[in-house]
């Protein structure tokens, strides 16, 4: 099944290997993967070679871990880390003993119950148990970042940034020398090549989505992390309506990401010797990607709409001259369980924590947002809607949005530019050109929009 179908008829798994596909290219085939210094075994440069990879990137990753972090509080530090790791007994112990090592049992216990309740009720020896094994100097920092499934430099900065408040870059960097050392000094060892070959694929995987991260930033991803997990693309890592929105303005303006405009002028005293009349100045629009791949992008989702998931919306909108106007858009359902499992993979309990149905969508060539019905809550073990809900909603309210969408101009005059500038003639190159993205565009009105 390809991407097209997969997204008509909200097919999971084929997104699953698309995520696969990207992360293997940000762990071995961008230039400087970390995974090109790890191929040849047998390069007597290699000691060396990986000390400085260790060094460089060590100081790389306490730079974007140092921003992630700047300027909050410990308390907000904690919060902002354990937000993103998906909790089990095993992560969060090793994190809690090595971010908080003089904390007694006591706050510990605490602090697991709050993120995995029910542990208490289990006994004091599943606490005690956990709070030994994980207890400070019984396994180095790599390890324990291992065992937590975050970067050991992220694990050691957190603990850091707790105990010295207020810290800067500077200060994390000199205390951190030795650390960035030891994180990767374990591949110096090569007797255990199968157990080395492990832990590079996990550091690699981890490495490989602080860098996807970057990439959906960019687009308007609005949380500080990724859970490093193929789920994220379907979902685990979660996302906001206006997130969505407003990467649905960015597709509908052929790639051109435009700031968005509450007010465009005001007047005030009309007719009177005081009468003003302000105006927002013209914005420039940023090139996030092509216009060619935003009109492939549009074509799927118009395909999601005509034959797919939100099928009762084809043809739903038509004017009073009998022209169409089309509607594209994605569904998705989100049903958000803690489950636990027995050692043989066999579910114990499944305990509901909410139930979500999001349609994202465009209508014509200028309104675009989002719908989302949401139940908090164990609540929502009583409710199976799906994403059918959202679409069933926008329906009802088309005819509300009819006049609005009907009395609008035909081009506005950001989207003009946008379309002015993707169907404009291009002349031939003399020589080749980059892509051309993070261009400024410059959205200023042309006197006279051409209507499409």
């Amino acid at each position: 099944m390809n991407l097209r179908e997969a997204a008509r008829n909200s097919v999971n798994l084929v997104f699953i290997r698309l995520m696969r596909d990207i992360e293997r290219y940000y762990m071995f085939h961008i230039p400087g993967s970390s995974a090109g210094m790890l191929r040849d075994v047998g390069d007597p440069l290699r000691n060396q070679i990986l000390k400085r990879f260790a060094d460089r990137e060590g100081k790389e990753f306490i730079a974007r871990f140092y921003h992630k972090y700047r300027g909050k509080t410990a308390s907000e530090v904690n919060d902002i880390f354990f937000s993103g790791i998906r909790p089990s007994r095993r992560r969060l112990a090793a994190s809690f003993r090595y971010i908080y090592p003089d904390q007694p049992e006591a706050s510990f216990a605490d602090f697991v119950e709050a993120r995995l309740p029910g542990t208490k009720s289990a006994g004091e020896r599943p606490i005690h148990g956990l709070y030994e094994e994980y207890a400070p100097g019984k396994f180095p920092l790599a390890d324990m970042g291992y065992i937590a499934h975050v970067h050991p430099l992220e694990l050691w900065l957190v603990r850091y940034l707790t105990s010295h408040p207020g810290a800067h870059y500077n200060d994390a960097i000199q205390a951190s020398a030795e650390e960035r050392i030891a994180v990767y000094s374990w591949l110096l060892n090569t007797n255990h090549k199968n157990e080395q070959d492990s832990r590079i694929r996990s550091l690699l995987e981890v490495e490989a989505f602080l860098e996807i991260h970057q990439s959906w930033k960019r687009l308007g991803y609005p949380f500080e992390t990724l859970v490093p997990s193929l789920a994220t693309a379907i979902g685990s890592s979660a996302d906001r309506p206006a997130a969505l929105a407003e990467l649905m303005g960015i597709i509908l303006n052929n790639g051109v990401k435009i700031p968005t405009v509450m007010i465009e002028d005001l007047h005030f005293g009309a007719g009177s010797p005081f009468e003003t009349i302000v105006k927002a100045p013209p914005v420039l629009g940023q090139r996030m990607f092509s216009a060619e791949l935003a009109a492939a992008v549009r074509g799927v989702l118009f395909d999601v709409v005509e034959h797919g998931t939100a099928g009762r919306l084809a043809h739903a909108y038509t004017r009073q001259d009998g022209t169409r106007i089309p509607i594209g858009g994605k569904t998705g359902t989100g049903d958000h369980r803690y489950i636990t499992f027995s050692s043989a993979g066999v579910i114990k309990t499944s305990r509901a924590v909410n139930r979500s149905a999001t349609f994202v969508f465009f209508i014509g060539d200028r309104f675009f947002g989002t719908l989302t019905a949401f139940v908090p809550g164990t609540n929502a073990a009583n409710y199976n809607f799906t994403s059918g809900l959202s679409v069933q909603i926008l329906k009802y309210l088309l005819p509300t949005l009819k006049p609005l969408i009907e009395t609008a101009q035909p081009l506005p005059e950001l989207f003009a530019v946008a379309n002015a500038e993707a169907h404009k003639p291009k002349p031939k190159p003399k020589a080749p050109e980059a892509d051309g993205d993070d261009e400024a565009v410059d959205s200023t009105p042309p006197d006279t929009p051409q209507e499409e």
